[in-house]
């Protein structure tokens, strides 16, 4: 195997939560253009849809499934439908998160509802979200790359609970990396500043504005990150160029 031949993913099956669009679209693209078949989970129907046309001009086979990754049988039945149609996943992304209703919060001015929905969706999905993985790449192995924040590094006044359950993500992906050694792999990938809707929703940012808070932050590269970005990092952790590594977080963020 050459080194570019240990990054290829042909023969792989991927699971992608969240693949309707943003971050997860773009990781779905790129593991299809590595070679993998791709199903992409997520609870709009439509957006899944024009993701699996993208993948299937790449030559590739895809899925959609709606599903709402905060409930449990919902990733149980996802699992099932992959593993009928496409085969067992070999590949898992936990990649749904973000802030449900698009607002940041101080931790102390965050009601008890709110604190239950950000991490339901941010750390208990990717909890179940990473069992079922296990329990379909049973026999066959696989690796289970869940999605964190460069939130989880330091303080985060005014995002309080997404970073804590970006940073209780990143000890998890520890914990299971040893309980599922050593046939699963288990990683994290921890996105910087990248312009999804509900990134642009939750800090007030639009298209015209966008150059200034890019400038504000002061990232050490000099741009706002791309959602191609992380589907690359996420196609070097699902691939054997990466079979070394596991337990780990990698921070893609432009330096910040």
């Amino acid at each position: 195997m050459t080194v570019l031949d240990s990054f290829s993913l042909t023969g792989q099956v991927a699971v992608v939560t969240g693949g309707g669009k943003g971050i997860g679209r773009g990781i779905a693209l790129c593991l299809a253009e590595a070679g993998a078949d791709v199903a992409v989970a997520a609870r709009n129907a439509d957006d899944l849809t024009e993701v699996v046309a993208e993948i299937e001009a790449l030559g590739r086979r895809g899925l959609a499934v709606p599903t709402d990754v905060t409930e449990l049988e919902q990733l149980d039945a996802l699992g099932e439908r992959v593993t009928a149609a496409l085969g067992a996943p070999t590949i898992w992304v936990n990649n749904a998160g973000g802030l449900p209703d698009a607002t940041p919060r101080y931790l102390t001015r965050t009601s008890e509802d709110r604190w239950d929905a950000q991490l339901d969706l941010n750390l208990k999905a990717v909890w179940a979200g990473a069992t079922v993985a296990a329990r379909c790449m049973t026999e066959q192995g696989g690796c289970i790359i869940n999605i964190s924040s460069r939130t989880a590094m330091g303080p985060q006044p005014k995002n309080g609970p997404y970073a804590a359950a970006k940073a209780a993500t990143n000890s998890l992906t520890q914990t299971l990396a040893v309980e599922l050694a050593p046939s699963i792999r288990v990683n994290a990938i921890a996105p910087g500043p990248i312009p999804t809707q509900n990134f642009m929703e939750s800090t007030g940012t639009t298209e015209e504005n966008l150059p200034a808070l890019e400038a504000a932050i002061g990232l050490p590269l000099k741009r706002i990150g791309r959602v191609e970005d992380i589907g690359a990092a996420v196609v070097f952790m699902a691939s054997p160029a990466a079979s070394w590594i596991t337990g780990q977080c990698l921070y893609v963020d432009g330096g910040l």
